[in-house]
């Protein structure tokens, strides 16, 4: 598969829909514009790459819906070399569009078919993360941590304390919290033991899973 000029016209198409719906940083509109949603899609599904939806992905997991991606990446404020956790690596699109952002990522997904895919895809097209690991997104990445930011891709039916405890003073957390449906929500760390709290409208995603590796 190709990256093509009608690609690139469909892509800039999205992100006039983005911006329609709310997205205004230039970097996030950017960030779309210009990574290739269709290579971290299935063949099939090739056409419809560009639809602000969200399509399976193997694994009984999903790519996140481009609005929900562009959302998530604007609430982190992402600046150069910020060290941002993703939990939930998935296709790897969400973190192709961290790396847009030059942010030094960190990535943790626990599906073992879908690891060893990503990882793959990753190197053919060049991503470089500076971690990709095969495990438990709930324990956090405690070796690495503090971080800047992090972001949560799968909805989790609480907050994981151990994500919390590893977030900067200052730093942000975005995660959608919920059973069947969840609520997008931003925690900043304002000091040691403080956290304000924002909640940011209802979403839907695959259910963040405990220990389930």
């Amino acid at each position: 598969m190709k990256d093509t000029l009608k690609h690139r016209g469909m892509r800039n198409k999205l992100a006039e829909l983005l911006e329609a719906k709310g997205i205004t940083d230039k970097k996030v509109l950017n960030a779309i514009k210009t990574i290739p949603r269709h290579l971290f899609l299935d063949s099939g599904f090739e056409d419809h790459a560009y639809q602000d939806k969200a399509f399976p992905i193997g694994a009984d997991q999903t790519i996140s819906q481009p609005y929900t991606v562009a959302f998530q990446t604007e609430l982190l404020q992402v600046k150069p070399n910020d060290k941002v956790l993703e939990i939930g690596t998935g296709s790897g699109y969400q973190t192709a569009v961290l790396l847009d952002l030059k942010a030094k990522v960190y990535t943790i997904e626990r599906q073992q078919e879908l690891f060893k895919k990503t990882k793959l895809f990753f190197t053919k097209m060049g991503y470089r993360p500076k971690k990709m690991i095969f495990g438990d997104g709930y324990k956090g990445l405690p070796e690495e941590a503090p971080f800047d930011s992090i972001i949560v891709t799968a909805g989790a039916p609480e907050v994981p304390k151990p994500l919390m405890s590893q977030l900067k003073v200052g730093g942000r957390l975005v995660i959608p919290v919920g059973v069947d449906e969840q609520v997008m929500t931003l925690f900043v760390r304002k000091s040691e033991k403080e956290f304000q709290k924002q909640e940011l409208g209802a979403f839907r995603f695959v259910p963040l899973l405990e220990d389930k590796n």
